[in-house]
């Protein structure tokens, strides 16, 4: 947030978009004014867009205290002349009314987080963040509770106020949140923009004189982006209207997908939610069934090498996790060595042993073989990632075995 500068009058002025000014200094596309009612980037709000004597400005930035616009194309005009400006009418009302709603969010934090601080601002094109310093979680955070208090205070139509005051008095009021740039901090006033009795800040932004000029005010998401950090992140004015027409339309869209209304969509979610817990049970119940049955048929094909007993075979519609859970069963009383393989979106294999041979052994006999890696402990390992099909691993292993 910056201590406002006297050539720069945009903060002080923000309702000014057409104005006359003297040039100053020209360097290539870079241009200087004697004053200018063009916002220059800084504080989390974009520079203004607009035109110099016609000719498009891209960019606006501070420069050893000088606002410099960097023109699009050569300036026509020289040193001394007079020009017109225009600052884009459209983009400076979305700052203003965008810079302002940061305010009424941050009075929402003031009211509802017991610890807060400023953690961060920035004004998009689309939408808006605004970070708090807090020990809050963003789960404890409603959006809609947000929402609704914002909007409240767009309805109540408060003013909006700025002026310079004194920096160091500034600094020892507990009730302005303060965030200056080491330029800023060093001058002797800061300016303060206050939302009466809602919010009071030291702030270089354009902003609305009444709450109402915001528009509507709709909250998109609440987030964690750090330790100790809560980020808000909201639309105003026709993005608002736009965000809450396209939640409006997905939640009208899933309606009719799945046969109900609006108003009773959360119902119908908890019911396909629990018919969904519920066949994902079943559907554990028969996969254990079923390699319970695999298993059982694979206890015939126990072969004996070097003494030892081996037990190699593929395993279908399971994963190597729940294959692993079991394979500890069959170790000792029907094999020493069981290997079994099989399918979950790329092959995989694990390895059980009585200890007696480290299953990392096999493992990486068998990735050495056909790709993928894995480990484990000596007696129990699995591999995944195989570039070989099941049928293949189990030929090998027999081989080998």
């Amino acid at each position: 947030m910056l201590a406002e500068l006297g050539e720069n009058l945009a903060a002080a002025e923000p309702y000014v978009t057409d104005f006359k000014a003297t040039v100053e200094a020209i360097d290539g596309h870079e241009v200087r004014l004697d004053q200018t009612y063009f916002y220059a980037e800084g504080g989390g709000q974009p520079a203004d867009r607009g035109t110099l004597a016609g000719i498009d400005v891209v960019d606006v930035q501070t420069r050893d205290g000088k606002t410099v616009h960097t023109l699009d194309t050569s300036p026509t005009f020289e040193i001394g002349d007079t020009v017109d400006g225009n600052v884009s009418d459209d983009f400076r009302t979305y700052c203003m009314r965008a810079h302002t709603a940061s305010h009424l969010v941050y009075g929402v934090g003031r009211t509802l987080f017991d610890d807060h601080g400023y953690g961060g601002f920035d004004i998009g094109e689309k939408k808006v963040r605004l970070d708090f310093k807090t020990s809050r979680d963003s789960t404890d955070v409603n959006e809609l509770t947000f929402e609704r208090m914002i909007n409240e205070v767009v309805w109540e139509s408060k003013d909006v106020t700025w002026e310079e005051m004194n920096t160091e008095a500034a600094c020892n009021r507990s009730d302005i949140v303060f965030n200056l740039s080491d330029d800023a901090a060093e001058a002797e006033t800061v300016r303060i923009v206050e939302i009466i009795g809602w919010d009071i800040a030291a702030c270089g932004g354009t902003h609305v004189r009444n709450t109402r000029e915001i528009g509507p005010v709709k909250v998109v998401d609440v987030s964690n982006p750090g330790s100790g950090l809560v980020r808000v992140e909201f639309a105003v004015g026709p993005h608002a209207i736009d965000a809450q027409i396209d939640e409006t339309r997905n939640a009208n869209r899933t309606a009719d997908v799945l046969d109900t209304s609006v108003d009773n969509l959360p119902k119908r979610a908890r019911s396909l939610l629990e018919e969904k817990t519920s066949l994902e049970d079943e559907l554990a119940e028969l996969s254990e069934r079923l390699l319970e049955t695999q298993l059982d048929t694979l206890q015939d094909d126990v072969v004996s090498k070097d003494g030892n007993r081996w037990l190699v075979g593929e395993v279908d519609a399971v994963g190597a996790n729940a294959v692993s859970e079991r394979i500890d069963d069959l170790v000792g009383d029907t094999a020493d060595i069981v290997v079994l393989t099989g399918s979950d979106g790329s092959t995989f294999v694990v390895v059980g042993t009585t200890g007696e041979l480290d299953a990392n052994e096999i493992i990486q006999d068998v990735t050495d073989e056909f790709g993928g890696g894995g480990g484990g402990r000596p007696s129990l390992a699995q591999g995944g990632g195989l570039s070989a099909d099941p049928k293949t691993v189990v030929e090998y292993l027999s081989d080998t075995a």
